[in-house]
């Protein structure tokens, strides 16, 4: 999917989204995320990249010097303003923010479905200030959730759009180590099991600063 394309999918997910995301499985990693990002980001500027509906950022925002978040959807970002979030349309590849403007940088869900994952990496660490930590979300290519994904059928995702148009990539420690800018470095990793109603192990991979 091209940029445009992936934005007008955002904006077709949007309210579906919004509606879904403050129950059961998807609201607790939602929270399990909150609390990997929040420490960081204490009395901080801060920026979430890939924001949506700015479920997280309400969360995180109160307890910062100043936050922003960035979306590339319209559709997402509307519902972020609604809740008086200071939020920014863009690109995670292209960052429109001066050098060095964050002390903190997360991303959750977001990073899977960027296939220039070197450069939006490139870009968080443009951003960070010396000494910045950042909060990013891979996907665990040694999942449960991985082999799900390769024997299911295609299903849909919004009302245009099946998971298999949707690029999503899954990948090892090693892989994220490659994508990294000389000036990011791995200071630790995160994985997540979540068991749900339906009787399937989640694995929520490498979340890592």
């Amino acid at each position: 999917m091209t940029r445009k394309d992936n934005a007008a999918y955002y904006d077709d997910f949007a309210a579906w989204y919004e509606r879904e995301r403050h129950h059961g499985y998807h609201a607790h990693i939602d929270r399990l995320q909150v609390g990997v990002a929040k420490p960081l980001c204490l009395g901080k500027d801060i920026l979430e990249v890939g924001c949506g509906t700015g479920m997280i950022l309400k969360e995180i925002a109160p307890f910062t010097r100043s936050a922003v978040g960035l979306d590339i959807s319209r559709g997402m970002l509307e519902h972020a303003r609604n809740r008086g979030l200071n939020v920014v349309e863009g690109s995670a590849t292209d960052l429109p923010f001066p050098d060095a403007s964050f002390d903190a940088v997360y991303s959750f869900k977001v990073l899977a479905h960027i296939e220039a994952i070197e450069k939006a990496m490139a870009e968080v660490a443009r951003v960070l200030r010396p000494g910045g930590h950042a909060a990013l979300e891979f996907y665990n290519k040694h999942s449960l959730r991985y082999v799900i994904k390769r024997l299911k059928p295609a299903h849909k995702v919004s009302e245009t759009t099946t998971d298999e148009q949707v690029y999503t990539r899954y990948d090892g420690l090693a892989d994220v180590r490659r994508y990294l800018p000389p000036a990011l470095r791995v200071e630790g990793v995160r994985g997540i099991r979540v068991f749900t109603p339906f009787a399937q192990v989640h694995r929520v991979p490498a979340v890592g600063s």
